[in-house]
């Protein structure tokens, strides 16, 4: 896993207190997971993606790598390839200032750190798939809630990124939280611009976003 400094602050809507406080607690407990609590969780994630019913017929799913206690989701990855699915990584856009591009992923892909230090392949053009082209889209997540709430680094990427499903929902993929189990909570803290889930699955299983039933 590499160790990354975090993004910067969503910064066209600045995180409120009770959001930073929760990041900085649910950061630090994924964080104290051994290497082999780590090991066995991505183990259980896999077992939970490959049994996941929106990613049955899904051919083109975007992943990430796994950095600051983050559950990994590269188990599920390599097997899910024997089934020709194709995964897909996020790279920062080098126009779009705050947004993602996702470029194809495979085994003999070759990384650069971008600026967060965070691996990614290159910009390129002809490997590229657009959001709205993507069957599956697996984000890590640093806090959830049953109601499809969620918690981020804070920079924003995906819910800039995805900004689009609020208007067009029909174009939307679907969006899946991965997350351990131990970063779950009662109810998150929701800010207007959050971009909620279809579902969360973690080491323990996977939950169903519970629309209109928040409060």
């Amino acid at each position: 896993m590499t160790n990354v400094i975090s993004p910067h602050s969503f910064e066209d809507h600045p995180d409120s207190p009770s959001r930073s406080k929760l990041r900085k607690t649910l950061r630090q407990k994924r964080r104290t997971l051994s290497v082999e609590e780590q090991q066995i969780a991505a183990d259980q994630l896999a077992l939970n993606l490959l049994r996941h019913p929106d990613l049955y017929r899904a051919r083109h799913v975007a992943i990430y790598l796994p950095n600051d206690g983050e559950i990994d989701p590269q188990v599920y990855a390599h097997i899910a390839r024997r089934r020709g699915i194709r995964f897909y990584l996020p790279v920062l856009h080098p126009v779009h200032h705050g947004r993602l591009v996702f470029s194809r992923y495979t085994d003999d892909t070759v990384l650069t750190a971008n600026r967060f230090g965070i691996p990614e392949p290159p910009f390129h053009r002809g490997l590229r798939r657009p959001p709205w082209a993507l069957d599956a889209v697996l984000f890590p997540l640093v806090g959830f809630d049953e109601f499809g709430g969620r918690l981020g680094m804070g920079g924003g990427f995906y819910d800039r990124t995805f900004a689009f499903t609020r208007i067009r929902p029909r174009l939307a993929p679907k969006l899946i939280g991965l997350a351990h189990e131990c970063q779950k909570v009662s109810e998150l803290p929701l800010e207007p611009w959050d971009i909620p889930l279809h579902s969360v699955v973690t080491d323990r299983g996977y939950y169903r976003v519970k629309a209109g039933k928040r409060g």
